[in-house]
């Protein structure tokens, strides 16, 4: 299983005999790739050394056949065999995946690597150059390769255009809660950021408009007894208001309830990351070949 993660552009999958990869006793441990079974193999070798938001991971570079869902066959493609995933610590470990397949733009790919689905549209294994997610609400999501499905939102589609075709990267006029605002800012749509994230300082200000409180992961946290009276986040991108109600703002686990706001600050590049929190409450088209992002609102 893999991230499909629209912030990066490699694939990258460990190895057998990979270091800090997991433990079997932990979901069963990782599925782990062994290029010896594997007839359509062909080595490159080249080192291959990526670095996330949450740490890195180290190997090289290999060529392959990949087939995403049942069908969609992509030959010939350049991915990692991953040898040293403890960069990624703890979440990887008791994370239910084995590697990361990126969807951004070849501008971010390593190596020189053509990303899956720019082979996908490339060898014509595609029907058109758009994926779409529904990240479900609690329940199960949907990832569309090739188009988008109708029956996954209502309404009409709100088409937003890239302003840098990298990562899906958008410009927003506004992010407002309470008593903050932020003025025109960027962000990046990311399937594989959990949360949304944004410059410490704002966040603080976000956290202490909604009630809650650092910890010393970095962290905040919320009594749960407040949750209902969080403000709503609105976004405005493109002349339309997007809102992430003041409930959803906040993840619960284990009795705890965690503010699903993190203050990440990036020196050049988007400022705001809107990942899975802010994706659950629109359908996400990515449309590759016209460079813009579609929301809509899901059923």
């Amino acid at each position: 299983a893999v991230v499909y993660d629209t912030g990066s552009s490699n694939l990258w999958v460990p190895k057998i005999n990979c270091q800090n990869c997991g433990y079997w006793f932990i979901h069963g441990g990782k599925s782990k790739f062994d290029s010896s079974k594997s007839s359509s193999y062909q080595a490159d070798g080249s080192d291959f050394h990526i670095t996330y938001g949450s740490g890195d991971v180290e190997g090289f570079f290999s060529f392959d056949t990949v087939t995403l869902a049942q069908d969609l066959q992509i030959t010939g493609q350049k991915f990692a065999e991953v040898q040293d995933a403890g960069g990624l610590g703890i979440g990887y470990m008791m994370g239910q995946f084995d590697g990361i397949l990126g969807l951004g733009f070849e501008t971010l790919s390593l190596g020189g690597a053509t990303t899956v689905f720019k082979n996908a549209i490339d060898q014509g294994v595609v029907n058109q150059p758009v994926f779409a997610f529904d990240l479900g609400d609690e329940g199960d999501g949907e990832l569309t390769f090739g188009g988008y499905d109708d029956s996954k939102f209502k309404g009409d589609i709100s088409w937003i255009p890239l302003s840098a075709a990298t990562y899906w990267q958008i410009d927003i006029e506004n992010i407002s809660l309470g008593s903050f605002s932020s003025g025109a800012t960027s962000g990046i749509v990311d399937s594989g950021t959990s949360l949304i994230t944004g410059p410490s300082s704002a966040i603080l200000q976000l956290a202490t408009s909604s009630g809650a409180m650092p910890n010393i992961m970095g962290e905040y946290t919320i009594d749960c007894g407040k949750v209902d009276s969080i403000p709503n986040l609105e976004f405005q991108i493109n002349g339309k208001t997007f809102t992430v109600p003041g409930k959803d703002l906040v993840i619960s686990s284990a009795g705890t309830c965690l503010f699903a706001m993190m203050g990440m600050d990036i020196p050049q590049g988007p400022q705001w990351i809107l990942g899975d929190v802010f994706m659950r409450k629109y359908y996400t088209i990515f449309d590759y070949q016209n460079q813009k992002v579609g929301l809509a609102e899901p059923n």
